[in-house]
C-alpha cells in the first residue's frame, strides 16, 4: 500500500515568460493548482506545455514571473523544489545497460530514499525488473519513468504526455497511480497535446497558437 501524506501543499505561479533566441515560447503564463486536484495543460507541439514543466520542476529557469510551491515547511527555494517535485517526460532518458532495479536503485540513492515505492511501482506495472533498460518497449520505458517519479514519493507531480505510448493496461495502471496520488492530497500539472479526460481536473491552461 503506498504511503499516506500528512501534509499539504500548493503551487502557484505568474506571469512566466522564456524565449529561447528570438522565438518566445512563454508569455506571461499564470496558474495554480491546490491538494488532490489537477491542473491540465493544453496546446498543439511548439506552444511551450514541455517549457513551462521544466520551469515548474526547477530544470528551466524563466526570464520573468514567479513561482511558488509551497510544503508544510513553507516555500521552497528553486534547488529543493527540483529535488521534491516527481517529473514525467519523454526525453527522461534512463542507463541502457543497466536493468531496470538497478536503474531505480541507482536513481534512489541519488535522492538518499530507499528503491522499494518506486520498485512496487514496477511490479505494479508489469514491468520486469531483470530487463535492460536498453531492451525495453517505448511504453515499457514510459512505464519506467512512473516509477522514477514516484520514487521518493513527491507531493507534486510533474507529467508530460504521461500516457505516451501506454497500451490499455499501461493507461489504466498509470491512471491509478494518479488517482491514488490525488486522493493522498498530492497536486499534479499535466501537460498533453488535447483535453483528455483525467479525474480532478481544477483548472484548465490552454497555450495554444
Amino acid at each position: 500500500m503506498l504511503s499516506a501524506m500528512n501534509a499539504s501543499s500548493s503551487l502557484r505561479f505568474e506571469g512566466i515568460r522564456r524565449r529561447f533566441g528570438r522565438l518566445s515560447v512563454l508569455e506571461g503564463v499564470s496558474g495554480a493548482v491546490a491538494p488532490g486536484e489537477v491542473l491540465l495543460v493544453t496546446g498543439p507541439n511548439g506552444s511551450g506545455k514541455s517549457t513551462l514543466l521544466r520551469c515548474l520542476a526547477g530544470l528551466l529557469a524563466p526570464e520573468s514571473g514567479r513561482i511558488e510551491y509551497t510544503e508544510q515547511d513553507g516555500l521552497l527555494a528553486t534547488d529543493e523544489r527540483r529535488r521534491r517535485v516527481g517529473y514525467v517526460a519523454p526525453d527522461l532518458a534512463f542507463y541502457n545497460e543497466l536493468t531496470v532495479e538497478e536503474n531505480l536503485v541507482f536513481f534512489a540513492r541519488l535522492r538518499r530514499v530507499s528503491p522499494e515505492r518506486s520498485l512496487a511501482v514496477v511490479d505494479r506495472l508489469g514491468l520486469p525488473r531483470d530487463r535492460m533498460a536498453g531492451a525495453l518497449s517505448s511504453g515499457m520505458r514510459q512505464r519506467l519513468r512512473w516509477a522514477w517519479a514516484l520514487t521518493h514519493n513527491p507531493r507534486l507531480l510533474l507529467l508530460d504526455e504521461p500516457f505516451q505510448n501506454l497500451d490499455a493496461s499501461g493507461e489504466q495502471g498509470t491512471r491509478d497511480l494518479l488517482r491514488e496520488h490525488l486522493d493522498r492530497d498530492g497536486l499534479a500539472v499535466v501537460a498533453n497535446p488535447s483535453a483528455v479526460e483525467i479525474d480532478r481536473v481544477a483548472g484548465r491552461l490552454d497555450l495554444g497558437r
